[in-house]
């Protein structure tokens, strides 16, 4: 009999709970995952890493909530490319101070978004150290058939829209935000999205991305940014609209189209989720920011940066 604590132990104790799934032709047991893709067989990619002390505090917040957490982000960088995820493979690095329930309490987690978005879990790897919590979650999805939207086709005229609110994550949106990957897929349908990311590092860092990618620049109007409530609440030493632009991690659509496609979206909305039109791809690089007043000034390349 072997040892219920071992590694081989957990990953049998996965094993048993892991449905079939049509995408996965041969799953957890082997060296390597067997997944199926439609014609023409492409494959979308993304992975993200999270660490306690950095994207969570694990003394502060349930298992189930960084598991769910760490498959989110995945599927929010899918939802920026409008795939549609199919499979995840999970590698965990556990303390050794805490072992197997923390272990299941992060699966958990992980299962339940998995099975909201009908994901896979198709394999990983398991281990344990005198570190912290570390998880890192490969998501495999597909392209639908218009293609996958990147950051590098903004267009000079393009509307600017973004979904949901924006700042105060640190509230607890960090936590327990819906990866927009149903509203990508709608979008990505009913119009032709010219460029699109994911609001991980903060609504002014990402929409750099998408201009230096495109080679254009952008005008925001500072009094449509959807900012929170929790901005608001957070407001003192920066204004919920600093927090709107700069705090990050609020896993929101920013996307460009063509005005008549932002006026089709929002003369009838195409689902729940609030989109508001924040501003205008120009010619000219760089970013402005213009006040109630029509007032301009540069804003800056704020929010979340690692140091390496």
């Amino acid at each position: 009999m072997g040892d219920a604590r071992s590694e081989f132990a957990f990953i049998d104790w996965i094993r048993a709970r892991t449905a079939p799934h049509p995408s996965v032709a041969l799953g957890i047991g082997d060296d390597a995952a067997l997944i199926r893709f439609d014609p023409p067989g492409e494959s979308l990619v993304t992975v993200d890493m999270l660490m306690d002390g950095v994207d969570f505090r694990l003394a502060e917040t349930d298992p189930r909530a960084v598991g769910r957490k760490a498959l989110g982000v995945n599927l929010s960088d899918m939802a920026a490319m409008a795939g549609r995820p199919l499979a995840a493979v999970v590698s965990v690095a556990l303390p050794k101070q805490q072992g197997r329930e923390l272990a299941e309490g992060v699966y958990a987690g992980i299962e339940s978004l998995a099975g909201q978005y009908n994901v896979a879990i198709a394999g990983g790897d398991t281990n344990s150290w005198d570190g912290p919590l570390v998880l890192s979650i490969t998501l495999l999805g597909q392209p639908t058939g218009r293609g996958p939207v990147r950051r590098n086709g903004a267009q000079v005229g393009d509307w600017i829209l973004v979904t949901g609110e924006l700042g105060g994550s640190i509230e607890g949106k960090h936590l327990s935000f819906e990866p927009r990957v149903n509203e990508a897929l709608v979008l990505h349908q009913r119009v032709q999205l010219h460029s699109m990311i994911d609001v991980s590092d903060g609504l002014a860092a990402d929409l750099y991305h998408i201009l230096d990618e495109s080679g254009v620049g952008a005008v925001l109007s500072a009094d449509r940014i959807p900012a929170s409530e929790a901005a608001r609440r957070l407001a003192g030493n920066k204004t919920a609209l600093e927090h709107a632009l700069g705090d990050g991690e609020d896993f929101e659509l920013l996307f460009s189209v063509s005005p008549e496609d932002g006026r089709r979206l929002l003369s009838a909305a195409p689902f729940d989720t609030p989109l508001t039109h924040i501003g205008e791809i120009t010619a000219e690089k760089g970013c402005r920011l213009v006040d109630a007043e029509r007032r301009s000034s540069p804003l800056e390349r704020i929010g979340w940066v690692h140091r390496i």
